[in-house]
């Protein structure tokens, strides 16, 4: 897929964040790879609002670089950086704030409990840290965070939120848009102060290999989505 292409898909994933109110102030990232290997890919550069973001705006960036360009933002290069060097079959890679998952992120126990059909979806497939000390603003840092999430597509940061990734924009998108969905049901149950009713094992990973089972759901999804945005952000 060409530069060109990866660009739109890159700011219409931005777009949708501050469609759906995930991204906190202009603090957050999604990057996106270019190169064959995943190390030169595109971010948006810090402080830019994502819902007026441009293709044309974002950087492009290469995760073996020794200098950090001034308008990237450290904890960006750190924790992006890191990933598309590390973890190949991160293309795409969504680190966001969202509500309902930050949220689970600060319960001890942050785990995304099987109650129903999408948060099963998710079972046994999510790494969790739970040793948040700080902003992950150093090479160190992004190394240890790519090291926890390993061969899994989702990442709990503990006392701090999401990550998602995919071999694809739409991947990481409908990773991200099911997970925030999945934890926004799990703490409305937790709200309720009844006994959670915990779908068992197997029912729970049958599911799971359900969802796997239909990859192409997500890039309609995606699709979609798009459609819905207005067509600025191709210029």
């Amino acid at each position: 897929m060409s530069e060109a292409r990866l660009r739109g898909e890159l700011a219409a994933l931005c777009r949708l964040a501050a469609r759906f109110g995930w991204q906190e102030a202009t603090a957050n990232h999604i990057s996106l790879a270019v190169s064959a290997d995943g190390a030169q890919f595109l971010i948006n550069r810090r402080w830019r609002d994502f819902a007026t973001l441009k293709a044309s705006e974002l950087a492009l960036l290469d995760s073996n670089a020794n200098e950090l360009p001034e308008d990237i933002d450290s904890t960006a290069w750190a924790i992006h950086g890191a990933i598309h060097r590390l973890v190949p079959q991160a293309r795409c890679v969504v680190h966001l704030h969202p509500a309902y998952a930050t949220a689970l992120s600060c319960l001890r126990d942050p785990t995304l409990y099987p109650v129903d059909q999408t948060s099963a979806r998710f079972f046994n497939r999510v790494a969790i840290d739970d040793a948040y000390a700080g902003m992950a603003d150093n090479k160190a840092e992004g190394e240890r965070l790519a090291k926890i999430l390993g061969e899994k597509k989702i990442l709990m940061m503990g006392n701090h939120g999401l990550l998602t990734i995919g071999e694809s924009a739409a991947e990481a998108f409908d990773t991200f848009y099911h997970f925030e969905r999945a934890a926004r049901t799990l703490m409305l149950a937790y709200g309720t102060g009844q006994p959670l009713s915990i779908l068992n094992d197997e029912v729970a990973e049958q599911t799971a290999n359900a969802w796997e089972s239909e990859p192409e759901f997500g890039e309609a999804h995606f699709a979609q989505m798009r459609r819905a945005l207005a067509q600025d952000y191709l210029t």
